[in-house]
C-alpha cells in the first residue's frame, strides 16, 4: 500500500477538523452519543477525501503514458480512398464471386 502524500494528510486532517466543528455548531447536540456520531461521520468524511485526492504520477506511470503516444505519432498515416472507389471495388469483387446470373426472358 502506498504511503499518504503532503497532500493527502493535509486535505483528511483540515476536512475532518472543519467538518466536525461545523456538525457540532448545526446539530447543537449535548449528548455523548450524537457528539461520537459527529466525531465517526467527520473522520470517514475526511478518509474519503484523502482517498480522492490524485497522487503524483511515478517515474514508470510517466514513461508507460508517454510510449503510446510516440508510438501513435510514430506510426505512417493511412490512405484514405473515396467512398465512390470503395463501392465500386466492392460491387466488382460481388460480382466476379457471385454466380452468374441467368437471363430472364420476357414473355
Amino acid at each position: 500500500m502506498p504511503r499518504p502524500t503532503a497532500a493527502q494528510l493535509a486535505y483528511g486532517s483540515f476536512t475532518v477538523i472543519f467538518s466536525t466543528l461545523a456538525m457540532l455548531l448545526l446539530s447543537q447536540t449535548n449528548s455523548g452519543l450524537g457528539i461520537a456520531v459527529i466525531a465517526c461521520a467527520a473522520l470517514a468524511l475526511g478518509v474519503l477525501v484523502s482517498l480522492t485526492v490524485p497522487q503524483p504520477k511515478t517515474r514508470a506511470q510517466a514513461a508507460a503514458q508517454a510510449a503510446p503516444q510516440t508510438a501513435v505519432a510514430a506510426a505512417p498515416p493511412q490512405r484514405r480512398v473515396p467512398v465512390s472507389v470503395r463501392r465500386e471495388t466492392v460491387s466488382a469483387a460481388a460480382v466476379s464471386s457471385a454466380q452468374p446470373v441467368r437471363e430472364r426472358s420476357t414473355p
